[in-house]
């Protein structure tokens, strides 16, 4: 079996954002060589998401709007965890959208389903971030 790692960062503009990085692993799995296998995609930070789904701008602004009102940003004096950052509700929000997602790689392609395409999550964004991808397989 081979394993491979690499790392893909970010720093976004915005402090809520999504960037479609399923061309970025494709990438690294090419690199890899590995035909058959797994590939895995985490967020290496608590504020921040990998998720699947559908590219659709209008999808995306519907989370968006979801996470907001399900954890509000502000006021921030209404979370516990808002001592010395203002950050509270972006741990809820990476918490609802998932740490990671896991890939099957058929012949040395991610083997989505249809309109499936992976996602990075940013809920506190404008900061170095960083998401790791380990591809396991032969």
């Amino acid at each position: 079996m081979i394993a491979k790692r690499e790392y893909l960062w970010f720093n976004t503009d915005e402090r809520v954002e999504f960037i479609n990085i399923t061309n970025q692993v494709q990438e690294i799995v090419d690199k890899s060589g590995i035909k058959e296998g797994l590939c895995l995609v985490n967020a290496m930070h608590i504020t921040a998401s990998v998720f699947i789904n559908d590219a659709e701008s209008g999808l995306h602004r519907d989370f968006k709007h979801w996470l907001e009102e399900l954890a509000p940003h502000e006021p921030v004096s209404q979370y516990d965890h808002n001592t010395f950052e203002d950050n509270a509700d972006a741990h809820l929000k990476r918490q609802i959208m998932g740490r990671e997602v896991v890939v099957a790689i058929t012949e040395g392609q991610l083997d989505f389903g249809p309109w499936e395409q992976i996602f990075y999550g940013e809920f506190d964004g404008q900061r170095d971030k960083r998401v790791l991808v380990k591809v396991l397989g032969e």
